[in-house]
Protein backbone atom coordinates (compact mmCIF):
# COMPACT_ATOMS: atom_id res chain seq x y z
CA UNK A 1 0.00 0.00 0.00
CA UNK A 2 1.25 3.53 -0.71
CA UNK A 3 2.78 5.42 2.19
CA UNK A 4 0.56 8.44 1.55
CA UNK A 5 -2.93 8.38 3.09
CA UNK A 6 -5.72 7.13 0.82
CA UNK A 7 -7.21 9.80 -1.36
CA UNK A 8 -7.79 11.00 -4.88
CA UNK A 9 -4.96 11.38 -7.34
CA UNK A 10 -4.63 14.32 -9.73
CA UNK A 11 -5.30 12.55 -13.00
CA UNK A 12 -7.06 14.70 -15.57
CA UNK A 13 -10.82 14.31 -15.75
CA UNK A 14 -12.06 13.86 -19.33
CA UNK A 15 -14.78 16.08 -20.69
CA UNK A 16 -17.21 13.24 -21.29
CA UNK A 17 -17.68 9.51 -20.91
CA UNK A 18 -19.78 8.20 -23.78
CA UNK A 19 -20.69 4.79 -22.33
CA UNK A 20 -21.11 3.04 -19.01
CA UNK A 21 -18.13 0.84 -19.82
CA UNK A 22 -15.84 3.87 -19.67
CA UNK A 23 -16.64 4.73 -16.07
CA UNK A 24 -14.66 2.03 -14.20
CA UNK A 25 -11.48 3.11 -16.01
CA UNK A 26 -12.19 6.80 -15.43
CA UNK A 27 -12.92 6.20 -11.74
CA UNK A 28 -9.80 4.10 -11.20
CA UNK A 29 -7.69 6.87 -12.70
CA UNK A 30 -9.01 9.27 -10.05
CA UNK A 31 -8.65 7.07 -6.96
CA UNK A 32 -5.80 5.98 -4.76
CA UNK A 33 -5.12 2.27 -5.38
CA UNK A 34 -6.10 1.36 -1.81
CA UNK A 35 -9.50 3.01 -2.20
CA UNK A 36 -10.05 1.37 -5.58
CA UNK A 37 -9.33 -2.05 -4.05
CA UNK A 38 -11.75 -1.30 -1.22
CA UNK A 39 -14.47 -0.31 -3.69
CA UNK A 40 -13.98 -3.40 -5.83
CA UNK A 41 -13.49 -6.00 -3.10
CA UNK A 42 -15.93 -8.87 -2.96
CA UNK A 43 -17.63 -9.81 -6.19
CA UNK A 44 -15.89 -7.51 -8.68
CA UNK A 45 -12.61 -7.77 -10.54
CA UNK A 46 -10.17 -4.96 -11.10
CA UNK A 47 -11.55 -3.94 -14.48
CA UNK A 48 -15.03 -3.28 -13.19
CA UNK A 49 -16.61 -6.50 -14.38
CA UNK A 50 -17.85 -9.05 -11.91
CA UNK A 51 -17.38 -12.76 -11.58
CA UNK A 52 -20.68 -13.70 -9.95
CA UNK A 53 -23.54 -11.20 -9.57
CA UNK A 54 -22.98 -9.30 -12.80
CA UNK A 55 -22.09 -12.52 -14.61
CA UNK A 56 -25.44 -14.08 -13.68
CA UNK A 57 -27.26 -11.08 -15.14
CA UNK A 58 -25.13 -10.96 -18.25
CA UNK A 59 -25.64 -14.63 -19.07
CA UNK A 60 -29.44 -14.40 -19.13
CA UNK A 61 -30.73 -14.26 -22.70
CA UNK A 62 -33.48 -11.79 -23.61
CA UNK A 63 -35.76 -12.54 -26.55
CA UNK A 64 -36.25 -9.81 -29.20
CA UNK A 65 -39.90 -9.23 -30.12
CA UNK A 66 -40.02 -7.09 -33.26
CA UNK A 67 -43.13 -5.50 -34.81
CA UNK A 68 -44.83 -4.86 -31.49
CA UNK A 69 -46.20 -1.35 -31.04
CA UNK A 70 -44.26 0.36 -28.26
CA UNK A 71 -44.76 3.99 -29.28
CA UNK A 72 -45.58 6.09 -26.22
CA UNK A 73 -43.93 3.61 -23.89
CA UNK A 74 -42.45 4.64 -20.56
CA UNK A 75 -40.55 3.35 -17.52
CA UNK A 76 -42.85 4.78 -14.83
CA UNK A 77 -43.59 2.85 -11.65
CA UNK A 78 -44.93 3.44 -8.16
CA UNK A 79 -43.22 2.52 -4.88
CA UNK A 80 -44.89 3.13 -1.52
CA UNK A 81 -47.21 5.75 -2.93
CA UNK A 82 -44.50 7.66 -4.79
CA UNK A 83 -44.65 7.95 -8.58
CA UNK A 84 -41.21 7.33 -10.08
CA UNK A 85 -40.10 8.03 -13.64
CA UNK A 86 -38.02 4.85 -13.65
CA UNK A 87 -37.18 1.87 -11.38
CA UNK A 88 -33.60 2.97 -10.59
CA UNK A 89 -32.56 3.77 -7.00
CA UNK A 90 -29.14 4.66 -5.63
CA UNK A 91 -27.86 1.90 -3.34
CA UNK A 92 -26.54 2.77 0.13
CA UNK A 93 -22.77 3.15 -0.19
CA UNK A 94 -20.69 4.01 2.86
CA UNK A 95 -18.08 6.77 3.18
CA UNK A 96 -18.65 8.42 -0.19
CA UNK A 97 -16.15 11.18 0.56
CA UNK A 98 -13.53 8.49 -0.06
CA UNK A 99 -14.45 8.69 -3.72
CA UNK A 100 -15.05 12.40 -4.24
CA UNK A 101 -14.77 15.48 -1.98
CA UNK A 102 -18.48 16.21 -2.48
CA UNK A 103 -19.39 12.73 -1.25
CA UNK A 104 -23.01 11.84 -0.54
CA UNK A 105 -24.16 15.38 -1.32
CA UNK A 106 -23.11 14.93 -4.94
CA UNK A 107 -24.97 11.62 -5.20
CA UNK A 108 -28.04 13.16 -3.59
CA UNK A 109 -28.14 16.05 -6.04
CA UNK A 110 -27.77 13.69 -8.99
CA UNK A 111 -30.52 11.45 -7.65
CA UNK A 112 -32.87 14.39 -7.19
CA UNK A 113 -32.15 15.65 -10.71
CA UNK A 114 -33.26 12.30 -12.12
CA UNK A 115 -36.11 11.58 -9.71
CA UNK A 116 -34.30 8.61 -8.20
CA UNK A 117 -34.68 7.78 -4.50
CA UNK A 118 -31.32 7.68 -2.75
CA UNK A 119 -30.65 5.24 0.08
CA UNK A 120 -28.46 7.03 2.61
CA UNK A 121 -26.05 4.70 4.39
CA UNK A 122 -25.79 4.57 8.18
CA UNK A 123 -22.06 4.96 7.45
CA UNK A 124 -22.47 8.14 5.41
CA UNK A 125 -19.54 10.54 5.64
CA UNK A 126 -21.69 13.69 5.59
CA UNK A 127 -24.53 14.93 7.77
CA UNK A 128 -27.79 13.07 7.34
CA UNK A 129 -30.11 16.15 7.28
CA UNK A 130 -28.07 17.84 4.54
CA UNK A 131 -27.98 14.71 2.36
CA UNK A 132 -31.71 14.11 2.80
CA UNK A 133 -32.50 17.72 1.91
CA UNK A 134 -30.38 17.54 -1.24
CA UNK A 135 -32.09 14.30 -2.29
CA UNK A 136 -35.65 15.63 -1.99
CA UNK A 137 -37.84 15.62 -5.08
CA UNK A 138 -41.43 16.65 -5.70
CA UNK A 139 -42.99 13.18 -5.56
CA UNK A 140 -40.29 10.53 -5.88
CA UNK A 141 -39.75 9.79 -2.22
CA UNK A 142 -36.41 11.59 -2.06
CA UNK A 143 -34.14 10.01 0.52
CA UNK A 144 -34.56 6.60 2.07
CA UNK A 145 -32.41 5.53 5.02
CA UNK A 146 -30.36 2.33 5.22
CA UNK A 147 -30.31 1.35 8.89
CA UNK A 148 -27.64 -0.78 10.52
CA UNK A 149 -28.35 -2.27 13.92
CA UNK A 150 -26.43 -0.27 16.51
CA UNK A 151 -25.82 -3.07 19.00
CA UNK A 152 -28.86 -2.41 21.15
CA UNK A 153 -32.37 -1.11 20.71
CA UNK A 154 -32.00 2.31 22.33
CA UNK A 155 -29.09 3.39 20.11
CA UNK A 156 -30.80 1.97 17.03
CA UNK A 157 -33.99 3.87 17.84
CA UNK A 158 -32.07 7.14 18.22
CA UNK A 159 -30.50 6.69 14.78
CA UNK A 160 -33.88 5.77 13.30
CA UNK A 161 -35.45 8.92 14.75
CA UNK A 162 -32.68 11.08 13.28
CA UNK A 163 -33.41 9.61 9.87
CA UNK A 164 -37.14 10.22 10.24
CA UNK A 165 -36.57 13.77 11.47
CA UNK A 166 -34.38 14.40 8.41
CA UNK A 167 -37.32 13.49 6.18
CA UNK A 168 -36.33 10.01 4.99
CA UNK A 169 -39.46 8.43 3.53
CA UNK A 170 -38.55 4.73 3.94
CA UNK A 171 -36.33 2.65 6.20
CA UNK A 172 -34.18 -0.16 4.74
CA UNK A 173 -32.89 -2.40 7.52
CA UNK A 174 -29.71 -4.17 6.38
CA UNK A 175 -29.35 -7.51 8.16
CA UNK A 176 -26.68 -9.42 6.24
CA UNK A 177 -23.50 -7.83 7.63
CA UNK A 178 -23.33 -8.36 11.42
CA UNK A 179 -19.70 -9.52 10.95
CA UNK A 180 -17.49 -8.02 8.26
CA UNK A 181 -13.75 -7.48 8.30
CA UNK A 182 -12.70 -3.96 7.33
CA UNK A 183 -10.85 -3.70 4.02
CA UNK A 184 -9.50 -0.18 4.52
CA UNK A 185 -8.16 2.10 7.23
CA UNK A 186 -10.11 5.32 6.82
CA UNK A 187 -8.22 8.60 6.40
CA UNK A 188 -8.59 11.00 9.36
CA UNK A 189 -11.08 13.27 7.60
CA UNK A 190 -13.54 10.52 6.63
CA UNK A 191 -15.78 8.85 9.21
CA UNK A 192 -19.38 7.85 9.87
CA UNK A 193 -20.45 11.27 11.10
CA UNK A 194 -24.07 10.31 11.87
CA UNK A 195 -23.26 7.53 14.34
CA UNK A 196 -22.82 7.98 18.04
CA UNK A 197 -19.20 7.75 19.08
CA UNK A 198 -17.50 5.53 19.84
CA UNK A 199 -19.09 3.71 16.91
CA UNK A 200 -18.88 -0.04 16.44
CA UNK A 201 -19.99 -0.38 12.81
CA UNK A 202 -20.45 -3.78 11.18
CA UNK A 203 -17.43 -3.28 8.93
CA UNK A 204 -14.92 -2.91 11.76
CA UNK A 205 -12.19 -5.56 12.20
CA UNK A 206 -12.76 -8.63 14.31
CA UNK A 207 -11.80 -8.20 17.94
CA UNK A 208 -9.27 -10.72 19.26
CA UNK A 209 -10.59 -13.51 21.46
CA UNK A 210 -10.20 -12.73 25.15
CA UNK A 211 -9.26 -16.28 26.04
CA UNK A 212 -9.35 -19.81 24.66
CA UNK A 213 -13.01 -20.24 25.63
CA UNK A 214 -14.14 -16.89 24.20
CA UNK A 215 -15.36 -16.45 20.63
CA UNK A 216 -14.92 -12.99 19.12
CA UNK A 217 -17.77 -13.82 16.74
CA UNK A 218 -20.37 -15.71 18.80
CA UNK A 219 -19.62 -14.07 22.17
CA UNK A 220 -18.79 -10.67 20.68
CA UNK A 221 -20.37 -9.57 17.41
CA UNK A 222 -23.32 -11.95 17.33
CA UNK A 223 -24.26 -11.28 20.94
CA UNK A 224 -25.23 -7.79 19.72
CA UNK A 225 -26.63 -8.74 16.31
CA UNK A 226 -30.35 -8.27 15.55
CA UNK A 227 -32.86 -11.11 15.53
CA UNK A 228 -36.39 -11.54 14.21
CA UNK A 229 -37.66 -10.22 17.55
CA UNK A 230 -35.76 -7.00 16.83
CA UNK A 231 -37.33 -6.77 13.37
CA UNK A 232 -40.78 -7.00 14.94
CA UNK A 233 -39.77 -4.40 17.53
CA UNK A 234 -38.48 -2.10 14.78
CA UNK A 235 -41.76 -2.50 12.89
CA UNK A 236 -43.59 -1.21 15.95
CA UNK A 237 -41.38 1.86 16.20
CA UNK A 238 -41.67 3.41 12.74
CA UNK A 239 -44.61 4.40 10.58
CA UNK A 240 -42.40 4.59 7.50
CA UNK A 241 -42.32 1.75 4.96
CA UNK A 242 -39.88 -0.83 6.37
CA UNK A 243 -37.83 -3.02 4.03
CA UNK A 244 -35.38 -5.78 4.92
CA UNK A 245 -32.16 -5.79 2.88
CA UNK A 246 -29.95 -8.85 2.58
CA UNK A 247 -32.55 -11.57 2.02
CA UNK A 248 -31.52 -14.58 -0.11
CA UNK A 249 -33.79 -17.39 1.17
CA UNK A 250 -37.54 -17.69 0.45
CA UNK A 251 -38.27 -18.69 4.05
CA UNK A 252 -36.62 -15.48 5.28
CA UNK A 253 -38.71 -13.53 2.79
CA UNK A 254 -41.87 -15.10 4.18
CA UNK A 255 -40.78 -14.41 7.75
CA UNK A 256 -40.10 -10.77 6.85
CA UNK A 257 -43.68 -10.42 5.67
CA UNK A 258 -44.95 -12.15 8.81
CA UNK A 259 -43.00 -9.57 10.84
CA UNK A 260 -44.89 -6.79 9.09
CA UNK A 261 -42.25 -5.58 6.65
CA UNK A 262 -43.41 -3.63 3.62
CA UNK A 263 -40.77 -4.77 1.16
CA UNK A 264 -37.60 -6.79 0.58
CA UNK A 265 -34.21 -6.14 -0.99
CA UNK A 266 -32.71 -9.30 -2.46
CA UNK A 267 -28.97 -8.75 -2.01
CA UNK A 268 -25.74 -10.55 -1.19
CA UNK A 269 -24.06 -7.24 -0.29
CA UNK A 270 -22.15 -7.21 -3.56
CA UNK A 271 -20.20 -10.27 -2.44
CA UNK A 272 -18.50 -8.20 0.27
CA UNK A 273 -19.56 -10.15 3.37
CA UNK A 274 -19.78 -13.90 2.70
CA UNK A 275 -18.03 -15.20 -0.39
CA UNK A 276 -19.65 -17.76 -2.69
CA UNK A 277 -23.20 -16.93 -1.74
CA UNK A 278 -25.85 -17.44 -4.43
CA UNK A 279 -25.87 -14.67 -6.99
CA UNK A 280 -28.60 -12.24 -6.09
CA UNK A 281 -30.34 -12.97 -9.39
CA UNK A 282 -30.48 -16.68 -8.64
CA UNK A 283 -32.17 -15.99 -5.30
CA UNK A 284 -34.60 -13.45 -6.78
CA UNK A 285 -36.75 -15.92 -8.72
CA UNK A 286 -37.59 -18.09 -5.70
CA UNK A 287 -38.20 -15.13 -3.41
CA UNK A 288 -40.50 -13.40 -5.89
CA UNK A 289 -42.38 -16.68 -6.28
CA UNK A 290 -42.85 -16.93 -2.51
CA UNK A 291 -43.91 -13.28 -2.11
CA UNK A 292 -46.37 -13.47 -5.04
CA UNK A 293 -46.53 -9.71 -5.53
CA UNK A 294 -47.74 -8.91 -2.00
CA UNK A 295 -44.92 -6.39 -1.43
CA UNK A 296 -42.27 -4.81 -3.64
CA UNK A 297 -39.14 -6.91 -4.07
CA UNK A 298 -36.11 -4.78 -4.91
CA UNK A 299 -32.94 -6.17 -6.43
CA UNK A 300 -29.36 -5.31 -5.47
CA UNK A 301 -25.88 -6.49 -6.51
CA UNK A 302 -24.47 -6.67 -10.02
CA UNK A 303 -26.42 -4.15 -12.13
CA UNK A 304 -24.06 -2.81 -14.79
CA UNK A 305 -26.42 -1.85 -17.63
CA UNK A 306 -30.00 -1.06 -18.53
CA UNK A 307 -30.22 -4.54 -19.98
CA UNK A 308 -29.36 -5.93 -16.54
CA UNK A 309 -32.22 -3.89 -15.10
CA UNK A 310 -34.70 -5.57 -17.44
CA UNK A 311 -33.32 -9.01 -16.60
CA UNK A 312 -33.90 -8.33 -12.90
CA UNK A 313 -37.41 -7.03 -13.54
CA UNK A 314 -38.18 -10.09 -15.67
CA UNK A 315 -37.21 -12.28 -12.69
CA UNK A 316 -39.73 -10.53 -10.46
CA UNK A 317 -38.00 -7.38 -9.16
CA UNK A 318 -40.04 -4.23 -8.66
CA UNK A 319 -37.02 -1.92 -8.93
CA UNK A 320 -33.23 -2.11 -8.70
CA UNK A 321 -30.47 -0.54 -6.65
CA UNK A 322 -27.46 0.94 -8.44
CA UNK A 323 -24.22 0.54 -6.47
CA UNK A 324 -20.75 0.48 -7.99
CA UNK A 325 -21.70 2.16 -11.31
CA UNK A 326 -22.95 5.22 -9.41
CA UNK A 327 -19.72 5.37 -7.40
CA UNK A 328 -17.67 5.07 -10.59
CA UNK A 329 -19.57 8.09 -11.86
CA UNK A 330 -19.04 9.93 -8.57
CA UNK A 331 -15.29 9.25 -8.54
CA UNK A 332 -14.87 10.24 -12.18
CA UNK A 333 -16.99 13.37 -12.39
CA UNK A 334 -18.79 14.08 -9.11
CA UNK A 335 -22.51 14.82 -9.26
CA UNK A 336 -22.40 15.09 -13.04
CA UNK A 337 -20.93 11.60 -13.27
CA UNK A 338 -23.64 10.06 -11.08
CA UNK A 339 -26.32 11.86 -13.08
CA UNK A 340 -24.79 10.66 -16.34
CA UNK A 341 -24.70 7.05 -15.13
CA UNK A 342 -28.38 7.22 -14.17
CA UNK A 343 -29.28 8.69 -17.55
CA UNK A 344 -27.31 6.05 -19.43
CA UNK A 345 -28.93 3.25 -17.43
CA UNK A 346 -32.40 4.61 -18.10
CA UNK A 347 -31.66 5.04 -21.81
CA UNK A 348 -30.37 1.47 -22.04
CA UNK A 349 -33.42 0.16 -20.20
CA UNK A 350 -35.74 1.97 -22.61
CA UNK A 351 -33.81 0.61 -25.59
CA UNK A 352 -33.94 -2.93 -24.22
CA UNK A 353 -37.66 -2.66 -23.53
CA UNK A 354 -38.29 -1.43 -27.08
CA UNK A 355 -36.30 -4.26 -28.65
CA UNK A 356 -38.09 -6.88 -26.55
CA UNK A 357 -41.53 -5.43 -27.29
CA UNK A 358 -42.21 -4.15 -23.78
CA UNK A 359 -44.09 -0.85 -23.78
CA UNK A 360 -44.18 -0.48 -19.99
CA UNK A 361 -42.60 -2.14 -16.98
CA UNK A 362 -45.81 -4.10 -16.50
CA UNK A 363 -45.07 -5.89 -19.78
CA UNK A 364 -41.72 -7.16 -18.52
CA UNK A 365 -41.96 -10.73 -17.26
CA UNK A 366 -40.51 -14.21 -17.55
CA UNK A 367 -41.59 -14.40 -21.19
CA UNK A 368 -38.77 -11.97 -21.96
CA UNK A 369 -36.26 -14.62 -20.88
CA UNK A 370 -35.57 -17.45 -23.28
CA UNK A 371 -34.63 -19.92 -20.54
CA UNK A 372 -37.73 -19.32 -18.43
CA UNK A 373 -40.39 -18.75 -21.06
CA UNK A 374 -42.16 -22.11 -20.49
CA UNK A 375 -41.73 -22.31 -16.71
CA UNK A 376 -45.09 -22.70 -14.96
CA UNK A 377 -43.54 -21.75 -11.59
CA UNK A 378 -42.58 -18.28 -12.78
CA UNK A 379 -42.88 -15.61 -10.08
CA UNK A 380 -45.82 -13.25 -9.91
CA UNK A 381 -44.46 -9.81 -10.79
CA UNK A 382 -45.09 -6.73 -8.69
CA UNK A 383 -47.80 -4.63 -10.33
CA UNK A 384 -46.15 -1.63 -11.95
CA UNK A 385 -48.01 1.42 -13.17
CA UNK A 386 -49.24 0.88 -16.68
Amino acid sequence: MNSKPPGRTHAAVPEAAPTLRDYPRLAQAQLDPAIWRYLMEGDATKDGEATHNAGALRHCALVPRPLRSVAGGHTRCTLFGHALAHPLLLAPIAYQRLFHPDGEMASAMAAAAHGAPMLISSLASQALPAIAAAAQTDNAGGAWFQLYWQGQREATLRLLRRAEDAGCSAIVFTVDAPVKVAGLVLPPDVRAVNLEMPAHPPCAPHEPAKNACHSAVFDGWMAHAPTWDDVRWLRQHTNRPLLIKGILHPDDAAQSLDAGCDGLVVSNHGGRVLHNTPASLHALHAIAARVQGRVPVLFDSGIRSGRDVQVALAHGASAVLIGRPAIWGLAARGAMGVAHVLRLLRDELEMTMALTGCKTLAAIGPDCLSLIGSDDSRPAPFQHAR
